[in-house]
């Protein structure tokens, strides 16, 4: 089962701007060290969009190959353009990879119909599972319950990372595409009460950071105890807060960075947070433990 916790992925980048696979070796290690139940490679946390198609296809490679099977790896497949999302799907499907995460088409603003024949295509280029991964505020597309209860008849399409942040979409996914069908949130700041109302699990920016805790608030609140997923995910809530004062993934890099986990390195149109932004960021680090 594709559930649980499950972490975005940064993609590490050299001084020079080219993927650090040194460092994207000892992330993949870190998580299957504490934890997490799959990996999601090249996501928009893993910079996607500024990757070129070669180097996404090497990047969910690599990940697959340093996984060795110890941790699921979920790729993500999206595009604005149907026909690269579907190269992508059939270029990756062959690496091992337990399945895709496939965004809805950004800036084109498709029809109802556009977006049903997008998915259909990149559904049919490969048997593996898939997910749909609505996130309107950076897409200007949204996936209405109604709306994803017709692509949910495709039989790959297993299920939708929700990233709207209404826990209140639980209930009427829960009760139009089947209990089945797995809901997992992308939004961390609501990602308890999500799985408290029915979610099946969390793709997770704040995971790169303390997968453990995330991990455990996960478990928690999969099997209904509210009071211990509230505790730890009280623990949780400032870095929730602080990761997204800036775009995703700006300040969850800058703090691993500042962690010394990886380089302060972003690709253009994103660069280093503000010093305003540090600062929050920092001080998130330090409610979380990890700096003084």
């Amino acid at each position: 089962m594709l559930t649980g916790s499950m972490v975005a992925l940064v993609t590490p980048f050299t001084s020079n701007g080219n993927v650090d696979y040194k460092l994207l070796a000892e992330l993949v290690e870190f998580h299957i060290q504490y934890g997490t139940d799959a990996i999601v490679s090249v996501g928009t946390t893993g910079e996607s969009p500024t990757l070129s198609h070669d180097e996404h296809v090497d990047v969910v490679r690599a990940t697959v190959e340093l996984a060795d099977n110890r941790i699921r790896v979920i790729a993500g497949n999206g595009s604005n353009s149907t026909q690269e999302a579907v190269q992508l799907t059939e270029r990756i499907a062959q690496y091992g990879v337990d399945g895709f995460l496939n965004v809805t088409p950004y800036y084109n603003k498709p029809s109802r119909k556009g977006i049903i024949e997008h998915y259909r295509h990149v559904s049919e280029a490969s048997d593996l599972p898939q997910f749909l991964y609505n996130v309107p505020g950076r897409t200007v597309c949204d996936l209405a319950p109604e709306l994803v209860a017709e692509l949910a008849q495709f039989k790959n399409i297993i299920g939708i990372k929700e990233a709207t942040g209404e826990v209140a979409r639980v209930a009427e996914l829960q009760r139009l595409c089947g209990q089945d069908f797995l809901l997992l949130s992308g939004d961390d700041p609501t990602s308890r009460e999500f799985m408290l109302a029915g979610g099946h699990g969390v793709i997770s920016v704040t995971a790169n950071l303390m997968p453990q805790t995330m991990k455990r608030m996960v478990d928690a609140a999969c099997r209904g105890d509210a009071e211990g997923a509230a505790e730890f995910d009280k623990k949780l809530a400032p870095l929730h807060d602080a990761l997204f004062i800036e775009a995703n993934p700006i300040p969850v890099k800058w703090a691993m960075a500042r962690l010394g986990w990886i380089q302060p390195n972003y690709r253009l149109p994103l660069t280093p947070p503000e010093l305003a932004s540090e600062k929050v960021i920092e001080e998130a680090l330090k409610a979380a433990g990890y700096l003084q």
